[in-house]
């Protein structure tokens, strides 16, 4: 087992402690036959941490999949806070109604099924706003996702962005010139440098980027 393996393993053992119900999303997953794409536990209780600390109530999320990560963020923004959830495919919305509905979280949360962009420009024409989003999704999107989402989103908000190693992909050089991984890189590039936030990429999961709007 490599080093990056013995830490993951160690922090999901001490510091998460996934319930049945959030062990029974991705035991579905394969039962269903779906992709077993969802955050890491270690992702999904820092998305929990940041949502309770930051004390957000209107989220957005790009990406739902079986509505694991959707599960810890509202639960951390506790009884009072409101999702919605952006999926591309319905098949995978079914499937997370289920398991919001078990978990009693899914009058809190809003689907929106179909292509995110075109649920994103409905959001920005109905002049929406949110002080927390996280994107999961595809990721030769990412750049335009960003760009959208700040439009959305309150001064203060907390943006959270998956994937952002891209299994080791953003690393290679000559891998990094094919538009998923570009687009990768593209996001850490604006994360990192964009005037409108402030941003640190953490080494959990795949790599979590964190920011904050600016006011």
């Amino acid at each position: 087992m490599d080093q990056k393996k013995i830490e993951q393993a160690y922090i999901q053992e001490l510091y998460v402690q996934e319930d049945d119900l959030l062990k029974s999303v991705t035991t579905g997953l394969v039962e269903n036959g779906l992709p077993l794409i969802s955050v890491p536990p270690e992702v999904g209780k820092a998305i929990y941490l940041l949502a309770k600390i930051s004390g957000a109530k209107r989220a957005l999320e790009i990406g739902l999949l079986g509505g694991y990560s959707t599960i810890w963020l509202a639960r951390g923004m506790g009884t009072d806070g409101e999702v919605i959830s952006l999926e591309l495919k319905e098949e995978h919305a079914n499937f997370a109604r289920q398991n919001l509905s078990r978990a009693g979280l899914l009058e809190q949360v809003s689907i929106y099924v179909g292509d995110a962009l075109l649920s994103l420009d409905q959001l920005i024409g109905k002049n929406e706003k949110f002080d927390f989003i996280v994107i999961d999704a595809d990721k030769i999107n990412y750049p335009f996702y960003i760009e959208k989402v700040l439009q959305l989103a309150d001064s203060g908000a907390i943006l959270c962005c998956d994937n952002l190693f891209f299994n080791g992909r953003i690393f290679d050089e000559k891998d990094a010139l094919n538009p998923a991984p570009a687009a990768v890189r593209k996001v850490n590039e604006i994360l990192s440098s964009d005037p409108r936030l402030e941003a640190i990429l953490f080494p959990i999961g795949d790599g979590l980027g964190v920011a904050r709007v600016k006011a």
